[in-house]
């Protein structure tokens, strides 16, 4: 069996290395600092940034597999272990096209799959500040990369506030989006190896809040049909790129049919869920692959699932001691405390993962909402008063 790897140590590394213990699996970490709380879960711990080269390069002497917990990383360094025969998941030509939010769109467009109108914000300023004819205002723009929970997007509204963003950003590395009307924002992570066997997670709904994912439903209450065409556009992707490791999918349902916003490859916010909820979770998933097992078979093990993330609704030192103690108390609450020294607002400090009963979807959706009104009495969104 290969000895797993992981290039980062925040939330994602502490659920991927406390999966690996029960798996068997003797994980080694990528870490930005020696007290990152996923180093504590893991016996061999290589300290440097996950755009460090000469870290990932240690990592992959102790390593026969590597994958990633986040996406901005060293291609240059990975690109060079690679030809010697190590092995990243996804491959460094994959890793490549997802990178940054402009590649995602060309590849997108490339293989003929849904996806937003965009242009480069650079486009724009070549044309005096003209649009080009496919755009128009109101619209999202969006740094190509480093952009996470709700940084490096901003709502341009009108002329005034693209005028505004260009006083304030690069152009060349933003690009501008077509602001989707949507009844649903939709989300799936999908698992390939490399004899080309596909493994979907559930479809889920997920809810932002203030451009930071508040909560997430599972499964999604959408038709069987669109069920179908997410599965299809799933693994036409994987398989066209030939990806081998775990892809989250992130999507809109709206009068335009199914369009994909953001491909991120590696587990994904929208999956905590399935720690509890499913046979096999994301985190499982992914140490299965890297570990050169095929794909596990997914099966609910409740009737639904609903996750909420506990959002930084202040800047403070952590713990907020009280409050967890008052959340643990929510009957069927299953807590997840990432071990953050820090606080601030739209920060992903934790989350809650309910198990729901109801199997209707519209009963399953109030379920949810009225255990997202519980977590609401003990823990604010971010704006809301404490």
């Amino acid at each position: 069996m290969k000895r797993p790897g992981i290039v980062g140590s925040g939330q994602l590394a502490v659920m991927l290395a406390e999966a690996a213990g029960p798996m068997g699996l003797n994980l080694a970490l990528q870490a930005s600092s020696a007290s990152d709380p996923a180093c504590k879960l893991v016996d061999e711990v290589v300290i440097g940034a996950a755009t460090d080269g000469a870290a990932t390069t240690q990592l992959a002497e102790r390593c026969d597999a590597i994958g990633f917990e986040n996406e901005w990383v060293d291609l240059k360094t990975i690109a060079e272990l690679e030809k010697r025969g190590l092995e990243f998941q996804p491959s460094v030509a994959v890793l490549q096209q997802l990178v940054d939010k402009r590649s995602q769109h060309l590849l997108l467009e490339r293989l003929n799959l849904p996806c937003p109108r965009w242009c480069d914000l650079a486009e724009v300023v070549s044309a005096g500040g003209a649009l080009p004819e496919h755009m128009e205002l109101p619209a999202m723009a969006k740094a190509m990369t480093g952009g996470y929970d709700g940084q490096g997007t901003e709502r341009v509204l009108n002329r005034a506030s693209l005028e505004a963003l260009l006083m304030r950003v690069d152009p060349r590395r933003w690009i501008l989006e077509e602001l989707v009307p949507f009844e649903h924002e939709l989300a799936v992570v999908v698992a390939r190896d490399a004899a080309g066997q596909v493994e979907l997670m559930p479809l889920v709904e997920t809810h932002q809040h203030q451009q930071v994912c508040e909560w997430v439903l599972a499964p999604a209450g959408v038709s069987h049909a669109v069920e179908a065409r997410v599965r299809s556009i799933a693994v036409s992707l994987v398989t066209a790129l030939d990806y081998v490791g775990v892809l989250a999918i992130e999507m809109f349902l709206g009068p335009q049919g199914l369009l994909i916003n953001e491909l991120a490859p590696r587990t994904h916010n929208s999956g905590h869920f399935s720690i509890e909820a499913c046979s096999t979770s994301q985190f499982q998933q992914q140490l299965t692959l890297l570990s050169g097992q095929p794909p596990s078979a997914v099966e609910w093990l409740a009737s639904g699932a609903f996750m909420v993330n506990l959002l930084g609704f202040e800047t403070s030192d952590c713990p907020y001691s009280d409050r967890l103690q008052q959340l643990q108390r929510l009957p069927g609450a299953h807590l997840h405390w990432y071990g953050k020294e820090q606080s601030r607002p739209g920060r992903k400090l934790g989350h809650l993962t309910f198990l729901l009963q109801a199997k209707d979807p519209g009963l399953r959706r109030r379920e949810a909402m009225e255990r997202l009104q519980e977590v609401r009495e003990h823990w604010p969104a971010p704006g809301q008063t404490p």
